[in-house]
C-alpha cells in the first residue's frame, strides 16, 4: 500500500478491522510496539460499561436488570440483545456515540503524532470508515479463525455462527482494504508484515 493522503492538520489514520478471531487485538498490540497510538473502540466499551462506567445508568433505564455494582451484566444484556435487531440498536443508539466521542478526542490528542490506528471491530459494517484514511484488515484461513473462536471460553457452534453473520464475510473485507495483514503465519511473520507497512506509511517511526 502506498502512503495514502490525510487530512491537513492530523495524523495519517488507519483503521484496523477483521473478523472475530482474525489476530485483531495481536496486530493492533504490534502497532502500538512500534509506537503507533492505538485507539481500542473495545477497551472504549469495556470502560463505559464497567464499574462506575458513563453509561451504566441510561443502560439500566433501557434495560432494567442489566447493570449491576460491576457494572453490565454481559450475560444478562446479551440475552436481552443477541438475535434481537430492534433490541441491538436500542444498545447501539446509546454505546456507538459515546465511543466516537471518545475517538475524536484521542485523535485531538494525538494531533502531532504522524500516524494513528483506530482498533474498530465492526469498521464496515457500523460506517467506522468514515474519518479514516487507509484501511487495513487482519485475516487468516477460516480453519485458523474456527479453531480460535471455539477456543474461547463459553463459545459454540451457534453462538459462532450467530456472529459471522452478523459480520460482513472475510473475503469481502480483504476486497474493501487498502492492506490486508495475514495472521496466518507465525507471530514474528506477521510482526514482519506490521513493521513494513508502519515504515512505509511513518518513516520517522522506523
Amino acid at each position: 500500500m502506498s502512503a495514502p493522503a490525510k487530512s491537513e492538520g492530523r495524523p495519517l489514520v488507519i483503521g484496523l478491522t477483521g473478523s472475530i478471531g482474525m489476530g485483531k487485538s495481536t496486530v493492533a498490540a504490534m502497532f502500538a510496539e512500534l509506537g503507533v497510538p492505538v485507539f481500542d473502540a473495545d477497551a472504549i466499551v469495556r470502560e463505559l460499561q464497567g464499574p462506575g462506567g458513563a453509561l451504566l445508568s441510561v443502560i439500566e433505564e433501557v434495560f432494567p436488570g442489566s447493570t449491576g455494582a460491576e457494572g453490565v451484566d454481559r450475560k444478562a444484556l446479551g440475552e436481552r440483545v443477541f438475535g434481537k435487531p430492534d433490541e441491538l440498536a436500542r444498545l447501539e443508539a446509546i454505546v456507538h456515540p459515546a465511543v466516537a466521542g471518545r475517538r475524536m478526542a484521542f485523535l485531538d490528542a494525538n494531533r502531532d503524532r504522524p500516524l494513528i490506528l483506530f482498533d474498530i471491530p465492526l469498521l464496515f459494517e457500523k460506517s467506522g470508515s468514515d474519518g479514516v484514511d487507509a484501511i487495513v484488515v487482519v485475516s487468516a484461513p477460516a480453519a485458523a479463525q474456527r479453531e480460535r473462536v471455539l477456543a474461547r471460553p463459553g463459545m459454540t457452534e451457534a453462538k459462532f455462527a450467530d456472529i459471522l453473520k452478523l459480520q460482513l464475510s472475510d473475503a469481502e473485507k480483504r476486497a474493501r482494504a487498502d492492506q490486508v495483514i495475514d495472521t496466518g503465519t507465525s507471530l514474528d511473520e506477521t510482526r514482519n508484515q506490521v513493521e513494513t507497512l508502519v515504515k512505509r506509511l511513518a518513516p520517522s517511526l522506523a
